[in-house]
């Protein structure tokens, strides 16, 4: 099968919810591989750009349906509740390698600590189990694991003058320790979840599930791109790629995707949802984490100012298209939305961009926004 990528693009913004036909925000498709909630209002904002209405405040946290986390990349997720023990069994590490790389470790260092990678995870998981029996700020848990854990485990920490576990490793053990995360809290605050799986060992089949529907969200795509995407090793995902899927041809790049995300791709027609569709995303938005940043901007020169290592912009998503970036600005009351244009944006479009800039101060709380319009400098 071959594709174009204007015709991937409005496939995939119809796969994920874009067109706002979803009713509810547990009804997202989205939240098939979850979504990143990183910086202000991140997960609302991706919800609120795919719903007909600002979506409810007070519908994550312990005991809500949704669920905030670390989980990929031991970056904080929402997650439907009833998807994290799955999440856990697919996210365990796929190798000794992998593990490492979990522990942000290398293999001379885990060679030095004498305890192979993958035993030293378990070691953390264990630990962070243990010691999290109630709600309990990251500082206290990290004392308490660290009084479990071989001393060739822990780093030695500047600012607090102590040794304990690693940041990277205390991230990527909570979810199969079976830990969430009380939103708005900072420093953040670790909570056990009821009822959660003991999760000591990688399902093949939760991962495959997991790469399923990252096809399915944002392919087609490729085991490399899975794999960036999970930060992990090409050859661990292929050792677990999912059968019958369908190869993609995208403008001579080869790709995969369930059969039946291959017969909507084929079933698009000229223009597709994008076709004056306006939506202000966020800086993690879903739509932003493929790893083919190519297609969706083919301007590499305009990569380092989308994905920055720190400090990412928000994006104007315009009739399929990437036409800019914006930031925010805000006082008690009132929210101040700066759009970068790549090109003039046109007034019909426009003013789509100034209903969504209201959108985004709806869910920020703020009671009035001011929209700056600036061109490409």
């Amino acid at each position: 099968m071959k594709a174009g990528r204007r015709q991937v693009i409005a496939f995939r913004a119809a796969a994920q919810g874009l067109d706002r036909s979803a009713r509810t925000t547990g009804s997202l498709a989205v939240l098939d591989i979850g979504v990143q909630d990183s910086g202000a209002d991140a997960a609302r904002l991706a919800f609120d750009a795919r719903l007909a209405s600002t979506p409810p405040t007070e519908e994550i946290g312990p005991g809500k349906p949704l669920a905030l986390a670390w989980s990929l990349r031991g970056a904080p997720y929402v997650h439907r509740r009833r998807d994290l023990d799955r999440m856990a069994k697919a996210l365990w590490p796929m190798s000794e390698e992998d593990a490492a790389a979990r522990l942000n470790e290398t293999g001379p260092s885990v060679r030095r600590a004498g305890i192979p990678a993958l035993e030293q995870f378990r070691l953390a998981v264990d630990a962070m189990r243990e010691v999290v029996g109630a709600p309990t700020a990251k500082g206290a848990a990290s004392t308490a694991v660290s009084k479990r854990l071989p001393a060739v485990m822990l780093r030695d920490c500047r600012v607090c003058r102590a040794n304990h576990i690693s940041d990277s490793a205390m991230r990527t053990a909570t979810l199969a320790a079976g830990l969430e995360l009380e939103p708005g809290t900072s420093p953040p605050v670790l909570v056990p979840r009821t009822n959660a799986a003991h999760v000591h060992d990688l399902d093949p089949r939760a991962l495959r599930t997991l790469i399923t529907a990252y096809l399915a969200l944002l392919g087609p795509a490729s085991a490399k791109d899975v794999a960036g995407y999970l930060e992990a090793r090409r050859a661990d995902v292929e050792a677990v790629w999912p059968n019958g899927l369908v190869e993609v041809e995208v403008d001579g790049v080869p790709g995969w995707l369930p059969q039946a995300q291959a017969d909507a791709l084929a079933a698009v027609k000229k223009g597709g949802v994008v076709a004056g569709m306006v939506r202000l995303l966020g800086p993690f938005d879903p739509y932003l984490q493929a790893r083919d940043r190519e297609l969706i901007v083919p301007d590499r020169s305009v990569h380092k100012a989308l994905w920055p290592v720190l400090g990412r912009p928000g994006v104007v998503f315009a009739g399929g298209e990437v036409a800019g970036t914006w930031r925010t600005k805000s006082t008690k009351s009132r929210l101040t939305v700066t759009v970068e244009e790549f090109a003039p944006i046109p007034a019909p479009l426009w003013r789509q961009v100034e209903a969504e800039a209201a959108r985004v101060a709806a869910v920020r709380g703020a009671p009035d926004v001011t929209l700056v319009r600036r061109g490409e400098s």
